[in-house]
């Protein structure tokens, strides 16, 4: 009749077995006390170089291929969003010759409306009172110090 050995008691002298022979073997006698500092830093800089570089890879691959999903931008576009709180807004959404209300929120987004015809035309600049007198004062030469009232 064979006896079978508990997995729970090999596994333990499994475990015990290196810390038994180091212990028997005791410490040789040309092994330095010292760690190589050198050897380590070393070690650990080409590891920390590798672990960058593949940071920037991953992030060049992430750059790549995030291109490949909007491939066809020109169906749909947003063409205003509008801010009512911290986390909810309205958007006018172009899709071909339609253009959709939604409101959303951070669960949901509900269509508001469908305009049958568009409500702005989305490649007309629309421009605030600010951003044209920013334009006329950028196009006008600059007079630089002369006072504008001397004639001479």
């Amino acid at each position: 009749m064979r006896r079978r050995c508990d997995p729970a008691v090999g596994l333990t002298l499994l475990w015990l077995a290196p810390a038994v022979a180091l212990a028997q073997e005791g410490a040789p006698a040309n092994r330095p006390s010292v760690p190589d500092s050198v050897g380590t830093i070393t070690s650990l800089g080409i590891g920390l170089l590798v672990v960058i570089g593949l940071i920037f890879v991953c992030a060049w691959l992430v750059r790549r291929m995030s291109g490949l999903t909007g491939m066809n931008n020109q169906l749909m576009k947003v063409v205003s969003v509008l801010n009512l709180g911290a986390r909810e807004r309205i958007a006018l959404i172009e899709v071909g010759d339609k253009q959709i209300l939604v409101g959303i929120t951070p669960t949901t987004i509900r269509t508001l409306h469908v305009f049958e015809e568009p409500v702005t035309d989305p490649n007309a600049t629309t421009s605030s009172d600010f951003a044209r007198r920013l334009q006329g004062m950028i196009s006008k030469p600059w007079q630089g110090d002369k006072p504008s009232g001397d004639s001479q």
